[in-house]
């Protein structure tokens, strides 16, 4: 049993303790860590776990195999370098940085020090996602030419305005950080590093500082195209679709993955008939992170690798500058 200390505890980090709490045979969370006590303290206290105020408590915990973040973005360098220093292995929620650079650094440092470093990209441990990405793997697709996404929610127009998920310091580009991550995530995972984009971001019906609905065009160095949207504005969806020369998925989630209700699967494989398939529900918030004290415990690799880690965050700071520039702007 792999000890975890979960730092943080907002709306996500609550949900991965209770995510994990109970239902696991591989990870366990061990304390946790909130600045804001007075706040946690009641939840802390319900789950009979040691609540700290700050990180530093947690890092010389000799009980604590890794840490998991969910923080502001903007904070995940700094708490990465210090639970490296400490030996310790890091679960970051995404994005793991804001620019290559930033990623680059990160994932070399875990490497060199010889800890695994995992992250918050839940949606390639979905049943159907998983089942998708073997089947382009093994070329039952064919050559992958397009991939169109969409993943939005209206949840944050309920937040107060200075909460940290609303700052453009730490959440640039409209839902980029909150939900398209997600998506290029995928995007890159198939057709590999992007070459260059095109970004429209607005602020259509909200007063979200950031934008509240974008959308990005984005091209691969090998060739192939993916539309990536994402909205803050508009109830709950998640499409992502793939189409290759044999065939086409699309993935239709039944509910956001907080509350995972099973997804709707639509096929068109050539020479065969249209089928649509119900996928009941699963909890890949908790699969990711049983990958990630598998490979904590060294008996499987993690299978998000630091060059995709890199690549999805390059990716995303070309977004957030072409949603400036209003430019078609390289991917570096």
């Amino acid at each position: 049993m792999i000890n975890l200390a979960m730092v943080g505890l907002g709306w996500w980090g609550r949900k991965m303790v209770d995510v994990v709490q109970g239902h696991s045979d591989v990870v366990r969370i061990a304390r946790v860590v909130e600045p804001n006590t007075n706040a946690a303290r009641p939840f802390a206290g319900e789950r009979d776990l040691p609540l700290s105020a700050s990180l530093e408590e947690a890092l010389h915990d000799p009980d604590v195999a890794a840490v998991v973040l969910a923080t502001p973005h903007a904070l995940h360098d700094e708490q990465i370098r210090m639970a490296a220093a400490a030996g310790k292995h890091v679960f970051c929620e995404k994005p793991l940085a804001l620019t290559r650079a930033g990623a680059e650094s990160l994932v070399g440092l875990c490497r060199e020090a010889g800890l695994v470093l995992g992250m918050g990209h839940e949606r390639r441990f979905e049943p159907p996602m998983a089942a998708l990405l073997a089947d382009i793997d093994a070329g039952r697709l064919g050559r992958i030419l397009q991939i169109e996404a969409n993943f939005s929610h209206d949840k944050f127009l309920s937040l107060s305005p200075d909460n940290w998920r609303l700052d453009p310091a730490h959440a640039p580009a409209g839902g980029m950080t909150a939900t398209g991550i997600h998506l290029t995530d995928l995007a890159t995972r198939i057709l590999g590093p992007a070459r260059a984009v095109t970004v429209d971001c607005e602020r259509l019906v909200s007063d979200l500082p950031s934008g509240d609905t974008i959308s990005a065009f984005v091209q691969f160095h090998g060739g192939g195209t993916a539309y990536v949207s994402a909205s803050l504005s508009y109830p709950f969806i998640s499409r992502f679709a793939v189409y290759g020369a044999q065939g086409w998925v699309e993935i239709r989630d039944r509910a956001h993955v907080e509350a995972p209700d099973g997804w709707v699967v639509t096929k068109g494989l050539k020479g065969r008939p249209i089928t649509v398939e119900e996928v009941g529900k699963a909890e890949p918030v908790l699969w990711n992170l049983e990958a990630f004290g598998r490979a904590v415990a060294g008996e499987a690799p993690y299978p998000i690798t630091g060059e995709q880690l890199v690549n999805n965050i390059a990716l995303l700071e070309a977004i957030v500058t072409a949603s400036k520039s209003k430019q078609t702007e390289p991917v570096a």
